[in-house]
């Protein structure tokens, strides 16, 4: 099993920054990927940023420009750098990892989520 913890979450006015962070530990073969996802009430959950361990990145068109994903694998981390901030971007985030456990099977763990509060 793979334990998530995020931080970085909060309330911000609109144009700021905030920097999440995913650390995962427990019991893992190895993590082919971790990202971020969000959930707006209302909406179904959207991919907001993923990232491999080798690197390559994707975004969600809504936020290109404005967030930027990053990882320190040797720490099993991913961090997202959110600026310029909108109230649209106001949602819980969950953070994601794609493992593969000792067991040779795959696994998707999830983060109990962060809120993040764009408003004036």
């Amino acid at each position: 099993q793979v334990q998530l913890v995020e931080s970085g979450g909060g309330l911000v006015q609109p144009g700021g920054s905030l920097r999440l962070s995913c650390a995962a530990s427990g019991s893992i073969f190895s993590i082919s990927a971790m990202g971020w996802y969000r959930r707006a009430p209302g909406k179904q959950r959207e991919l907001v940023a993923r990232i491999t361990s080798g690197g390559s990145t994707n975004y969600a068109d809504s936020v290109k420009g404005r967030f930027t994903i990053s990882r320190d694998n040797a720490k099993n981390t991913v961090y997202l750098q959110m600026n310029s901030l909108k109230p649209e971007d106001t949602a819980v985030y969950y953070c994601n990892a794609d493992a593969t456990g000792w067991d040779g099977r795959s696994y998707a763990y999830w983060g109990l989520g962060t809120q993040v509060t764009v408003s004036s």
